[in-house]
């Protein structure tokens, strides 16, 4: 499935969670946004909050954006609950 989110870097916590805008998921890393860190960050947290491999997500848009669209490999009917309740927190 395609998921956009938001990166939010610099944050004090990690989290995955909560709306923003069109329906995306914000995502929040401590990493700073150099050298595609704060992207790398992002990519890892989407896979722990999804579940999956680190391997199972992988970058569609945004690389040096905030607003991003990932693409993550895994049961589809999963993947789109998971994504419906981490907006909703």
């Amino acid at each position: 499935m395609r998921l956009a989110i938001r990166v939010r870097p610099g944050a004090a916590r990690e989290s995955v969670g909560g709306a923003y805008g069109e329906g995306a998921v914000v995502v929040k890393v401590n990493a700073r946004a150099v050298d595609g860190r704060a992207t790398e960050a992002a990519l890892r947290a989407v896979a722990e909050a999804f579940g999956v491999r680190r391997s199972d997500v992988r970058l569609v848009t945004g690389a040096t954006s905030r607003d991003k669209v990932v693409e993550i490999l895994g049961n589809d009917q999963e993947l789109t609950e998971r994504a419906t309740a981490l907006r909703m927190a």
